[in-house]
Formats: C-alpha cells, structure tokens, sequence
C-alpha cells in the first residue's frame, strides 16, 4: 500500500492512498470521508463543498461532500448524526480501517476499511457497522458516493427477456414523493436508465431499484467512476426493495448502496463492500445507444480482469 499523510481542502492530516496513476483521499479530522478518487493530478469525480472545507466540530451535520456512510431507512434524528470529530485509524493487512467513535444517540460504530486492488486504479471499500446497544436493532448499512457536478450517472437493468420465456417481473423501480419521471434529466432507456446532473435544475430526484447486475456508473469529462457490489436479490432491502439508489438536485449527484435489513445483536455487526474503478476516454454518453456500444464493453472487459 502507499500511503501518505497530507493537507487537503483546507483539513490538515488526510490520507492518501495511491494504485498505479489513481489515488484516493480520505479526512481524518473529521468523518470518515472519502474527499477525493482520481487520477493523480486530474479531476477529483467527488464532490467537494468549498464552503465546508477544513470545517470540524460543532453539532451540526455537515454533507463535506465525498463518501460517506450512512444507516439506513433515512430518519432525520438517527441518519443525520453529526461526523464532525476526528477519526482513529489503523493500517493492517493492506488495508486503512477508519473508526470512528461509537455514535452516542444510536449506539452504532461505523469502520470504513480501505484496500487497493491488484488491477490498477481499484480500491475495495468494505463499510461495517457495529451494533453497541444492549439489544437487538434492525438497521441497513447504507454507502453514498456524493459525484461532481454536470456529469451523467448510468443504472442498468437486469437482462431482458422477452413474453412469454419470463412470465415474472424481473425487478421494479422505487419512486420518491417528489421525483418528477417526465425531468428531462432521466433516460428512460430498454437497457439502462440515465441520469444527468443539471447545475440549472434544483428540484430534487430520486429513484430506487434492485440491480442483478451489480454496478452503477458516473461519467464525467473523459472519466468514467464505476461501483460495484455483489448481485443483489437476496433479503429483503430498505425503501421498498432498494439495493442501489441515485439522487440529484443542482448541487451534485448522489450513487448509493445498501446493504439487506438485517437484525444485528449486541456485539454484532453487517457489512456492505464496493469495488471502485477509473476509466479515462470515456465520453458522458448522451443515449442508450452509446451506452451499449462505448462503455459497456469496456466496463464489462474490467471486471472480467478483476474477477
């Protein structure tokens, strides 16, 4: 692993984790955050908030920008615990495992564990969440990946299959209060589903679904970011059987993950694990088509690589 302390968007002590010509930066001071995912010298894919940067204590919750994560369903007392405190971390086995101290309003403990893969660029983000109560409480771990601004995100559907060879439903789409289907930020594609992130539009969207195929993607400039997670389908998920989740307002763009409910006993703990990924010479696709035919062969030769 090569690792190496530096200052970083005002927040002294950062660490950052290089893989070949990717590396990734990850707060200290507060948090945990994953800051920056890049290639070195080049465009940071996350989020940052210039007017929170370097910020800490206090018991406001602040987004920092980055990824973070989360306990899931989402409630205002218990999701939005303020990570403004520093955050203890260890470096064993290859990998950089950040913990925080447990939450005192939930009794949960939050690890972020980080381990670069032998393909190049990859990192292994494995969240866990300790539960620290003296009883038994249902909670999803729940991985949000807050992107950078004017890019287009890039959910796939699960294979297709024509009537009568599948007479079930293969999946279904979760819809929030106040998406809006008709946006013309969606692309409601056979294949995929495509998302682009307007700085002119501030309402808000949200859409949920399960993904057999496991991954979800954000293009931007001649970048492509790619999270995957083990195929879903077993158990039973938060907000109406979501697995993989996606917002957007004018701000940024949010790729998220979630773990089955599951009932952790005191003691106990669950966990969700990413794979992260870079490819360059990609163009934000503007169709389905172009989804098919430019990255979709090109993200699915990566992780054959990676298998």
């Amino acid at each position: 692993m090569h690792l190496d302390k530096i200052e970083y968007a005002g927040w002294e002590d950062c660490l950052r984790l290089r893989n070949g010509r990717v590396e990734l930066v990850t707060t200290t001071v507060v948090g945990p955050r994953i800051i920056r995912f890049g290639f070195t010298g080049q465009q940071n894919l996350l989020k940052e908030e210039p007017d929170q940067s370097g910020l800490r204590g206090g018991g406001e919750w602040r987004i920092y920008g980055g990824h973070r994560l989360w306990h899931a369903p989402e409630n205002e007392q218990r999701t939005y615990v303020p990570d403004n405190q520093p955050v203890p971390y260890q470096v064993s086995d290859g990998r950089l495992i950040l913990t925080p101290p447990v939450e005192q309003a939930t009794g949960i403990q939050k690890e972020i564990h980080i381990r670069p893969l032998e393909i190049e660029g990859g990192f292994e983000i494995t969240h866990r969440m300790w539960n620290h109560n003296p009883w038994t409480i249902e909670f999803s771990v729940w991985a949000l990946t807050v992107m950078a601004p004017s890019g287009v995100a890039i959910l796939p559907h699960p294979p297709r299959r024509p009537w009568p060879e599948q007479l079930l439903p293969s999946h279904g789409l979760v819809l929030w209060s106040y998406t809006d289907m008709a946006d013309p930020r969606w692309t409601w594609g056979e294949k995929f589903i495509l998302l682009r992130q307007d700085v002119t539009r501030p309402a808000s969207l949200k859409l949920g679904m399960i993904s057999p195929p496991g991954w979800l993607a954000y293009a931007l400039g001649n970048h492509l970011f790619l999270k995957q997670i083990a195929s879903p389908m077993e158990g039973v998920y938060p907000d109406l059987g979501s697995a993989v989740e996606v917002f957007t307002n004018d701000r940024f763009l949010e790729l998220e993950t979630l773990s089955p409910l599951t009932r952790v006993e005191p003691g106990n703990s669950v966990t969700l694990v990413e794979r992260w990924y870079l490819l360059e010479d990609v163009n934000p696709p503007t169709s389905e088509q172009a989804v098919e035919t430019e990255i979709l062969p090109r993200i699915q030769a990566l992780l054959k690589l990676d298998e």
